[in-house]
């Protein structure tokens, strides 16, 4: 305790000094308050009317923009917008038919590659058909060749045995 009260008494003015010279160097409130002060003033007296002027060119303009400019441009917006409008309709109109044309025309090939198809198959069938038959015919032609040879080489056959018997 007598250490802390030996000490604190030659602490305090070194304290309090070390907060004036503190304040007067670092601490820059009172300095930045006046020069506030004297710019508020000098704004309030020199330009003060100066830009009340321009406020209140500043609002004219708005109001004018707001009176007439907005509503002749949403007018010619709407306008434009309506011929847009009116273009893309045709436009879209225009495709259907194109898409409808170009839908019938696929239509129509895929129509007449049917028919081919159906036409090449039928021509198959008889043309196999055909085949089958010409078949049939050098098979029954083959049998009859092969049935004459078996009795011509019977009949040689029975021919030589004759003159075998010599």
């Amino acid at each position: 305790d007598r250490r802390r009260e030996a000490a604190g008494s030659p602490i305090q003015p070194v304290i309090k000094d070390v907060g004036e010279i503190y304040s007067r160097l670092l601490d820059h409130r009172p300095v930045i308050q006046g020069e506030i002060r004297y710019f508020v003033k000098e704004f309030e007296e020199k330009r003060g009317l100066r830009e009340l002027r321009v406020l209140e060119n500043l609002k004219s303009t708005v109001f004018e923009t707001n009176e007439r400019v907005l509503p002749k441009c949403e007018q010619a917006m709407r306008d434009n917008l309506n011929e847009t409008l009116k273009r893309l309709q045709a436009a879209n109109d225009m495709i259907h038919r194109v898409q409808e044309k170009e839908y019938e025309t696929r239509k129509l090939q895929a129509d007449k590659v049917m028919a081919r198809e159906e036409k090449c198959i039928a021509h198959w069938e008889e043309f196999m058909k055909e085949q089958e038959n010409k078949r049939a015919e050098v098979d029954e032609e083959h049998r009859k060749a092969m049935e004459r040879l078996k009795e011509q080489y019977s009949a040689m056959e029975k021919e030589m045995a004759k003159y075998v018997s010599f």
